[in-house]
C-alpha cells in the first residue's frame, strides 16, 4: 500500500517536471511580448458613404451606371418605400429628371471631405448643403445628413426631407429643352452612359460660350474706351490689356454653366465638368493676378526712372518675381486641392522647409530687409559722397545684397545693406549750404581797437560777399588763452557742390589774410613752437592809423559793435566782385 503510494507520488512529480518547464517557458515567451491594442479603424463603406463628398460621387455614379437600386441606397426612405423596389427606382429617376431640368451639385472638391461635414456654415452638425434644385415648378435644397451617432461610423444620406419633396414633386410630362430638339437616335446612343449628343452640346456650348464671351468683352472694352478718357494712354491701355484674358475667362465659364444648365444637359456630365470649370476660374484669377502684377511692376519702375531713384528698380524686379513665385505656388496648391489631392502633409513639410531655410539664410534676409529699408528711406542714392561709419566715398551702386562705395584712394569697398541700415550715415550730398568756421589767434601785442578793427573788417567782408548767405555771420571775439587772442567766425557759403564750397572758401580766407595785414598785428604762433627768426615787431605807423580810423567810427557812431547797422549792411552786400579781377573764367570763354 505504501509501495503504491510512493510509485503513485513520483509519477506525478515526474509529470509536474516535465510540464512545469513548458509553464515557465510560456510565461517568459508571454512576458517577452507586450500586446498592443491597435485603434479600431472605421470600417469601410462599399458605397463610400462616410462623408457627404463620398455621398454625392456614389450617387453620381450609380445614376451614371443607370444603377438606381444602388442609387436609392443613398437616400433617407421610409420603410414602405424602401420596401417597394418600383417606388425606390422611382424617386431615383425623379431626382436625375429634376437635376437635369435645372438643378446642380456643388463642385465635388468643394462639397466636404470629412466625417463630420461641414462646421463652418450655419447648419446644424451633422446637415450639408449639397446643391439645390430650380424648375418653372419646383425649387428644392439639396440636404445630406448623417444618419449615425457618435458610437457608431458616420453614414451621410439626403435628407428625408429632400427625398420627400423629391418624391412629390410633378415630373410628368416634362421634358428638357434637348430632349424636344435632338433627334432620338443621339438620345438612344450613349456615351459613358450618357446621351452622345449631350456630349456633342457641350462641346458646341463650349465653342459658342468662347464667341459670345469675346463679344461681349468687345462691347465692354469699347464702351470703357468711350467713358474713362485715360483708356488710351500707356497706363490705361495696359490695365485694360491686363484685364482682357482673365474676364473673358470668366465669362466664358458663366456663360457656359447658365447655358448648359438650362439646355438640361445631364447632371453626370456637368458634374464631371464642375472640376475643369473651377480650374479655369482658379486659373483665370491667378492670370489677373500674374498680369496686374506687371502692370504693377511696370507702373513703379517707370515712376522711380524719373524721379532719379535707379536703385528701386532692382528692388521691384526682385519683389516681383517673388510675387509672380507666390502666385504659382497659390495656384498649384488650390489646383490640387480642386483635383482632390491632399496638400496638407505637402503645406506642412514646406512649412518645416522654409523656417529651416530662412535659418539658413537669415543673412540674406537682413540684407533684402535692409535693401528695402535704404530704398524707401533714401538716406543715400547713387553717386552721393557720404560717410558710413568711418568710411568715407561716392556711392557706385545699391543692389539687393550690398552696396558699394568708391573712396578717395578709388578703392572699392562693400557695404551689405543689413549693416548698412544699422550704421550711421552722414550724406554730404544733401546739404544745402557749407558751413565756414575758421579759428583765428592773434599776437597778445594786439591792441583793442586793433581787434575792433578786426572785427569790424572781418564780417564787412562776410556780409559784402556774394557767396555767403544772408544769414547774418558770427565774428566774434571769444577769448584770450595763454599765447594768443582768439576770434571765432561762423557762416555759411552757398554753393551746388564741395569743390565750389571749397573754392568760396579758399577766397574768403585770403582776403581775411589781407584785412589782417592792413591791420597791423599777426596771427599768433603756438607757444609749443620755437621759431629761431628774427622778430619783426608790428608797425607802429599802421597802428596808429587803425586807431586813428576807429576813433572816426566811434566819433560818428559808426562803431559797427556789437551789431552792424542794418543800412550798413545793406550797403555791404555784393560789393565784392567775385572771382576777383585777374581770376580765370571759364563761363566767359
Amino acid at each position: 500500500m505504501i509501495l503504491g503510494a510512493k510509485r503513485l507520488f513520483y509519477l506525478l512529480l515526474l509529470i509536474v517536471l516535465l510540464i512545469k518547464p513548458h509553464t515557465a517557458e510560456a510565461q517568459l515567451l508571454g512576458s517577452a511580448k507586450t500586446t498592443t491594442e491597435e485603434p479600431e479603424k472605421t470600417p469601410e463603406d462599399s458605397l463610400g458613404r462616410r462623408t457627404p463628398q463620398g455621398t454625392v460621387n456614389g450617387f453620381i455614379k450609380a445614376i451614371s451606371d443607370q444603377n438606381y437600386l444602388r442609387a436609392s441606397q443613398y437616400f433617407v426612405l421610409s420603410k414602405r418605400s424602401y420596401r417597394k423596389t418600383a417606388e425606390r427606382i422611382r424617386i431615383v429617376k425623379a431626382f436625375q429628371q429634376l437635376l437635369d431640368q435645372g438643378g446642380n451639385f456643388s463642385p465635388s472638391s468643394i462639397i466636404s471631405s470629412k466625417e463630420i461635414g461641414r462646421t463652418d456654415d450655419d447648419l446644424a452638425t451633422g446637415v450639408d448643403l449639397v446643391g439645390s434644385i430650380s424648375t418653372s415648378k419646383t425649387a428644392i435644397q439639396l440636404y445630406v445628413e448623417n444618419q449615425s451617432d457618435d458610437s457608431q461610423p458616420a453614414l451621410w444620406l439626403f435628407s428625408a426631407e429632400t427625398v420627400e419633396a423629391i418624391a412629390s414633386a410633378d415630373v410628368t410630362g416634362e421634358k428638357t429643352f434637348l430632349d424636344r430638339v435632338l433627334p432620338p437616335v443621339l438620345i438612344e446612343k450613349k456615351l459613358g452612359n450618357v446621351p452622345i449628343g449631350h456630349w456633342a452640346v457641350v462641346v458646341i456650348m463650349t465653342v459658342i460660350s468662347y464667341l459670345l464671351a469675346r463679344l461681349l468683352l468687345f462691347l465692354l472694352v469699347y464702351i470703357v474706351q468711350k467713358l474713362w478718357k485715360k483708356a488710351d494712354s500707356e497706363n490705361g491701355a495696359a490695365v485694360v490689356e491686363a484685364l482682357v484674358l482673365p474676364v473673358q475667362m470668366y465669362l466664358t465659364v458663366l456663360l457656359f454653366v447658365g447655358l448648359t444648365q438650362r439646355m438640361g444637359i445631364s447632371i453626370v456630365v456637368r458634374q464631371r465638368f464642375s472640376i475643369i470649370i473651377i480650374t479655369i476660374g482658379i486659373l483665370a484669377f491667378l492670370i489677373l493676378l500674374w498680369r496686374m502684377t506687371d502692370f504693377v511692376t511696370m507702373f513703379v519702375r517707370s515712376k522711380m526712372i524719373k524721379n532719379g531713384r535707379v536703385s528701386a528698380v532692382s528692388a521691384i524686379l526682385f519683389l516681383s518675381r517673388t510675387t509672380k513665385v507666390a502666385i504659382v505656388f497659390i495656384g498649384v496648391i488650390a489646383i490640387l486641392g480642386i483635383v482632390g489631392v491632399d496638400v496638407t502633409a505637402g503645406l506642412a513639410a514646406l512649412g518645416i522647409g522654409g523656417i529651416a531655410l530662412a535659418l539658413g539664410a537669415q543673412k540674406t534676409i537682413e540684407n533684402f530687409v535692409g535693401s528695402v529699408s535704404l530704398i524707401a528711406d533714401q538716406p543715400l542714392r547713387v553717386g552721393d559722397y557720404c560717410r558710413v561709419d568711418d568710411i568715407k566715398g561716392t556711392v557706385e551702386t545699391i543692389g539687393m545684397r550690398s552696396t558699394t562705395l568708391r573712396t578717395a584712394a578709388r578703392t572699392i569697398v562693400t557695404i551689405p545693406n543689413g549693416q548698412l541700415s544699422a550704421s550711421k550715415i552722414e550724406n554730404y550730398a544733401h546739404r544745402d549750404r557749407f558751413i565756414f568756421n575758421p579759428i583765428f589767434t592773434f599776437r597778445m601785442e594786439t591792441t583793442p581797437d586793433q581787434m575792433r578793427y578786426l572785427l569790424v573788417e572781418l564780417k564787412s567782408l562776410l556780409f559784402a560777399h556774394p557767396a555767403v548767405l544772408n544769414t547774418p555771420p558770427i565774428v566774434r571775439f571769444t577769448g584770450i588763452t595763454a599765447d594768443a587772442l582768439k576770434v571765432e567766425i561762423t557762416a555759411y557759403i552757398e554753393a551746388i557742390n564741395f569743390d565750389t564750397s571749397q573754392e568760396v572758401q579758399e577766397d574768403l580766407l585770403l582776403r581775411m589774410m589781407d584785412i589782417i595785414e592792413n591791420s597791423g598785428t599777426s596771427l599768433a604762433y603756438p607757444s609749443q613752437t620755437l621759431y629761431m627768426t628774427r622778430d619783426i615787431l608790428p608797425s607802429s605807423e599802421k597802428s596808429a592809423e587803425i586807431s586813428e580810423t576807429v576813433k572816426k567810427w566811434k566819433d560818428n557812431n559808426e562803431l559797427q559793435l556789437p551789431k552792424f547797422d542794418p543800412k550798413r549792411v545793406e550797403e555791404l552786400k555784393d560789393t565784392i566782385k567775385y572771382p576777383d579781377d585777374g581770376s580765370f573764367k571759364p563761363e566767359e570763354e
